[in-house]
């Protein structure tokens, strides 16, 4: 199923369009735009300056030829900036740089480009995208520093308090999890409660900052967008590894146990899945697996490419469609070529472009006559077939859109008796080699290390702020 905006008008396209006649040659500029060779041969009536040799060869002598290829570059030049202007003019997303925030927008992508894409800070990439949605606003600044730290204190507490190793991933990555799963408690109170599924609006399509990990932190409500997000922030803050991995409508995170083996966190529900329960959704293809769309462990990179994604997703929700959107998704891609995300938003910002420049000339792109037309405007016709690439490139990908009331359906599964069981199976493993590993650890004879410094503390950097 395509989520595509023009999509019937493909369909009507193809079967009406016919072969498109050849086009006649536009004249060149040089023939249209020379300087008559009489101008440039008319006697030189200077007079001859006393104080310079008749001999000399200081100044270079110029000659008609010369006059006439530096007029036709000049020419040329101008005239590609005309054609250039035209077609920004004709053919161009309009521009929405003159919207209040778009500015805090165009800051955020500048400093994401900053950003070395092997070694960078999840947790700063993410202030960057809520931050440009908030426009700078100092108390979201405030309160998302703040938050950030507040978590990661909670989750080293309680790693004091079990002794865990700081070089032990796995018990690090367990007490982020408890975080998510468990209430937290200090003292036989609650200091922080389970943090649970926003079923309302769980999109965004009403409010898109649900889709953010300041609101879930602010409200200790989430979604699949915003927890293993915030999953991935807080293992940065402590140094524990786990990956972000992204299946149809959804995305979770996965780490390794202490047998190399690796698991999946389903944040939605608190549990721990197998990955049959991800493949049993029935929207994962073969050729989507093959073209490692899904269930693959993103790379920083790719994680990073995706944060791109999340800038342009806010933009477009905020402003709309414009060329910022494009150059967005363009690095996007650069960073990771299978991101089918990018490419469905990259998809529907071509048939934007489309229609506007269909609609500058009078052309209803819905209607299947008029469309014809677009035969007379090459430029036209070369923006349709890329959107026909698109859809084919879409198509062949593996991509399967997974209806709404079918994702709600899937995620309840999870609940099921059966893969409780699995759950409970996988946490108990972990309980069992977490203990054993502690045991062992005891038997040896620990050496004097140097005391470790206190952990630092979050802070946005300043060339954001």
């Amino acid at each position: 199923m395509r989520q595509i905006l023009l999509f019937s008008l493909f369909l009507c396209y193809h079967y009406i369009y016919g072969q498109i006649p050849n086009l006649p040659q536009r004249p060149g500029v040089s023939n249209l735009y020379s300087v008559p060779e009489s101008l440039n041969n008319q006697p030189s009536h200077r007079p001859n300056s006393p104080n310079i040799n008749a001999t000399s060869n200081y100044y270079k002598k110029v000659t008609p030829r010369d006059d006439q290829d530096e007029i036709n570059k000049e020419v040329d030049r101008q005239m590609a900036m005309i054609r250039e202007e035209s077609y920004v003019k004709n053919y161009m997303l309009t521009s929405l740089s003159d919207r209040k925030g778009t500015d805090s927008y165009y800051r955020a992508f500048d400093n994401l480009m900053k950003f070395d894409p092997e070694s960078y800070s999840i947790t700063d990439a993410v202030f960057l995208v809520e931050n440009a949605y908030n426009n700078n606003d100092r108390n979201f600044q405030s309160a998302y520093q703040t938050q950030i730290q507040k978590a990661t204190n909670m989750i080293r507490q309680q790693m004091k308090r079990s002794a865990i190793d700081d070089s032990d991933n796995v018990a690090k990555n367990l007490a982020i999890f408890k975080y998510f799963a468990q209430d937290t408690k200090q003292n036989g109170k609650v200091i922080h409660k389970a943090i649970k599924y926003d079923f309302e609006d769980y999109m965004g399509a009403k409010d898109y900052s649900k889709m953010f990990v300041s609101k879930l932190m602010t409200t200790n409500t989430g979604q699949c967008h915003s927890m293993p997000l915030l999953y991935l922030m807080l293992a940065e803050q402590i140094g524990a590894e786990a990956f972000l991995v992204v299946s149809p409508n959804h995305s979770y995170i996965r780490f390794k146990d202490g047998d190399g083996e690796v698991l999946s966190v389903e944040l939605t529900n608190g549990m721990f899945s197998a990955n049959s329960f991800v493949l049993n959704s029935g929207y994962i293809k073969a050729e989507a697996l093959k073209n490692k769309l899904y269930m693959q462990n993103l790379s920083k990179r790719e994680v990073l490419s995706q944060t791109y994604v999340d800038l342009a997703s806010g933009y477009i929700h905020k402003f709309g469609y414009d060329e910022f959107v494009a150059k967005v998704l363009g690095k996007a891609l650069e960073l990771n070529p299978n991101n089918i995300n990018a490419t469905l938003w990259k998809s529907n910002t071509d048939q934007m472009r489309f229609m506007q420049a269909c609609n500058r000339v009078n052309i209803d792109p819905e209607n299947k006559e008029q469309l014809q037309k677009i035969r007379n405007y090459p430029l036209l016709e070369n923006q349709f077939l890329e959107i026909k690439a698109g859809f084919d490139y879409i198509d062949q990908s593996g991509f399967a859109q997974m209806p709404a009331e079918q994702y709600e359906q899937w995620l309840g599964s999870l609940k099921t008796t059966e893969n409780k069981q699995k759950s409970e199976e996988i946490a108990e493993r972990l309980r069992i080699l977490n203990a054993q590993k502690q045991r062992e650890a005891a038997k040896k004879i620990k050496p004097i290390v140097p005391k470790k410094e206190s952990p630092k503390v979050y802070a946005i950097p300043k060339e954001f702020l």
